[in-house]
């Protein structure tokens, strides 16, 4: 069972504080929060009480009812959307909530579709998968990963389908090169563990 605190201080890790960067798509973002995508989400009105007042941003860290907002928002919009929890490697989990934050949930699940595809010897492992970039719960991209004997390299073609993605990112859309060294350096390298091929206990 994948545990959901360990990816959630690791992908915090990568997602900086607050930011309001005009080359960035996402717009105004908290945490990886972007509000043009998640215009409801409550945590944008404590932010916006909190603007004109003394040590914005850096206040919105010691806010407590924010912090819980944003805890919440990401163990229900990635982690139990992507049914996290059934998967029985650690840092492939980490690498899938890593990306659905950063890319989207339909990307991360299509991303492990296609590794599953790819590396399941020609259907030697399981038949091959729809890659519809949709996880159920019990469902047979979770039963597939779970069967797969090799979990680190699952892992480690999800961290080069990531990669890949940034790089055609940057290359359609200049603008978007200033962002590239952070994306490597704190999305993919940062999230190498060390022991890839453990199962959770």
């Amino acid at each position: 069972m994948g545990n959901f605190n360990t990816a959630y201080n690791l992908t915090m890790k990568a997602e900086g504080g607050y930011a309001n960067n005009p080359n960035d798509k996402g717009g105004e973002t908290y945490k990886g929060i972007a509000r043009k995508k998640n215009p409801q989400w409550k945590g944008w009105t404590i932010i916006d009480t909190l603007r004109k007042t003394k040590g914005f941003p850096a206040i919105l860290e010691s806010n407590k009812a924010l912090q819980t907002l944003k805890l919440d928002f990401y163990k229900s919009e990635f982690w139990d959307k992507l049914h996290l929890d059934e998967i029985n490697n650690q840092a492939v989990t980490n690498e899938m909530f890593d990306t659905s934050v950063n890319m989207g949930q339909a990307i991360a699940a299509g991303f492990l579709q296609r590794a599953l595809n790819t590396a399941n010897r020609n259907g030697l492992y399981y038949p091959d998968l729809e890659v519809d970039s949709k996880i159920s719960s019990g469902g047979a991209t979770i039963k597939a990963m779970n069967k797969h004997p090799r979990p680190e390299v699952i892992y480690k073609i999800l961290n080069s389908l990531q990669g890949m993605r940034y790089i055609n990112i940057a290359e359609q859309n200049k603008s978007q090169e200033e962002f590239i060294n952070g994306w490597f350096d704190q999305r993919i390298a940062s999230l190498d563990l060390p022991d890839l091929n453990s199962n959770i206990a």
